[in-house]
């Protein structure tokens, strides 16, 4: 019986090469919150999770005061178990927010640690649909000093050329008008038949607000908008849901299964995007993903393609996974010894055990430092 032997915690603060801006926030660095798990028969999983622009060391007290005690001398096979203690223990502090972030990296790392002790990728232990491949879109049209609508069909079109089908763009920056033109230069850049997603950011206050802008952008058929308001504003998402014929995608920065039923009860959403380094780890992400299977609603996940890429292969209902091309935004990719490619606008997914990756100790070390759980 594998028992949870060590738990190492790290918090690390990459830089960003450029100032980049999304509707209403502005990105220098991100902070990334990393552990590694290892069992008494020297297995070791990973997990990780971002922790926003500031305050890291939040993630590095979660985890070596509350939570990673909890799991020291555990069977690590009692994933759901184990979940539900550390969830209890942080009933006070935190049931979101970075202490929710820091049982989602730790619960990835026992999800990593059980795939490979029984030496199979993350996405057969779980059970795949997909078995090699998995469809994605690729991120970006971020707003950086300089860029021009022009600019923002350039990259647009540049995905396409690399065989994406589906491509996303920020919105909710710049005046209806200004936006409209941004829309409006990519779905020419691209052409008809890719799919557009346009990414707001919690940018919007109201749905007339909303409304301003997503009555220009419906010429141009976006496949879905995505976090048009406050993540807690669920009613808001449900009016716009009635006004537009644009779905609306949300729940990237979603925290737990009630949150997600609430969503769903209220028809606030018809994409849930919610991200296992966020929800509660992949146990609580399955969990969510079911429950919208049972809504006829489909996953795609935000961000950390490296995790979603797997889970996305072994849910039926979701439909893509994010890809960042290169590492000027999620620039977490320095902190990893091995990338995922794509190939025609699929996720070619690891066939090595677990999550088929570990941390670049060398990068990892230039950002933060490890430190123990005792």
């Amino acid at each position: 019986m594998p028992l949870i032997e060590s738990i190492e915690v790290c918090v690390a603060r990459v830089p960003l090469d450029k100032v980049t801006y999304l509707s209403n926030r502005t990105v220098v660095d991100r902070h990334y919150g990393l552990v590694k798990v290892r069992s008494s028969d020297g297995v070791e999983g990973i997990g990780f999770c971002y922790v926003g622009n500031a305050a890291g060391e939040l993630f590095r007290v979660a985890v070596e005061q509350l939570l990673g005690p909890v799991l020291l001398g555990r069977d690590c096979l009692a994933v759901e178990g184990l979940w539900k203690e550390m969830y209890q223990e942080a009933l006070l502090q935190g049931r979101m927010g970075t202490v929710m972030r820091a049982l989602s990296a730790l619960d990835i790392a026992l999800w990593d640690l059980n795939a490979r002790t029984a030496q199979l990728p993350l996405h057969k232990y779980l059970g795949a649909v997909e078995l090699d491949t998995v469809p994605a879109y690729a991120s970006g049209g971020y707003y950086v000093d300089g860029k021009t609508a022009g600019h923002v069909g350039e990259e647009m079109a540049g995905y396409v050329e690399l065989g994406f089908k589906a491509v996303k763009m920020k919105t909710g920056r710049w005046s209806p008008q200004g936006e409209e033109s941004r829309v409006k230069a990519a779905r020419e850049a691209i052409g008809p038949d890719v799919e557009l997603m346009l990414d707001c950011n919690n940018g919007w206050v109201d749905t007339v607000q909303a409304m301003q802008y997503l009555r220009r952008m419906e010429a141009y058929d976006p496949y879905f908008i995505e976090e048009p308001f406050s993540p807690d504003d669920v009613e808001s998402h449900a009016r716009l849901a009635k006004l537009t014929r644009i779905p609306v995608a949300t729940a990237e920065i979603g925290y737990g299964r009630w949150y997600h039923k609430h969503l769903l009860d209220m028809g606030a959403a018809s994409i849930l995007q919610t991200d296992a380094a966020v929800c509660g780890g992949i146990t609580e992400w399955k969990r969510i993903a079911a429950m919208a299977a049972g809504y006829g609603l489909q996953m795609c996940p935000h961000w950390f393609h490296d995790v979603h890429a797997p889970l996305v292969a072994a849910t039926p209902n979701a439909r893509y996974v994010e890809f960042f091309w290169d590492d000027q935004v999620l620039n977490f990719r320095r902190l990893l010894d091995r990338q995922l490619a794509q190939e025609k606008g699929r996720v070619v997914l690891h066939q090595t055990p677990g999550l088929g990756f570990n941390f670049d100790e060398a990068q990892v070390s230039r950002f933060g430092r490890w430190t123990s759980v005792a």
